[in-house]
C-alpha cells in the first residue's frame, strides 16, 4: 500500500510542479529526485506515521472510563481464511 501512496504521490507532484525546459529549449517532466528535493524529506507515508502516533498518545493518556477504546476492541466474528489483515494497532508498533 506505501508503493502506491508513493506512486501516486509523486504522479500528482509531477502534474501541480508541471514541466521543466532543457536548455536546449525541449520540455521534460521532472525527475524523482527532483520531486524528492521539492518535498524536503516530508511525504505522505510520513505525515500518515506522524499522524498514527499522535492518535496512539492520545489513546495512551485517556482514562479508562472514557468511550475509546481501540485498543481492547476484539472483533465478534472470525476472520476469514488465509492472511489475517494488519490491525491498527500492528502497523502503529512497526513505525
Amino acid at each position: 500500500m506505501t508503493n502506491k501512496l508513493k506512486t501516486f504521490e509523486r504522479k500528482i507532484l509531477r502534474k501541480i510542479s508541471g514541466p521543466t525546459r532543457t536548455n536546449d529549449g525541449y520540455w521534460r517532466i521532472k525527475s524523482t529526485q527532483e520531486l524528492n528535493d521539492i518535498l524536503i524529506g516530508k511525504t505522505v507515508i510520513g505525515f500518515i506515521k506522524k499522524q498514527r502516533l499522535n492518535w496512539l498518545g492520545h489513546v495512551e493518556r485517556m482514562t479508562e472510563d472514557n468511550i475509546v477504546q481501540i485498543k481492547r476492541w476484539k472483533p465478534m466474528s472470525r476472520r476469514p481464511t488465509g492472511r489475517p489483515k494488519t490491525r491498527w494497532e500492528d502497523d502503529v508498533w512497526k513505525i
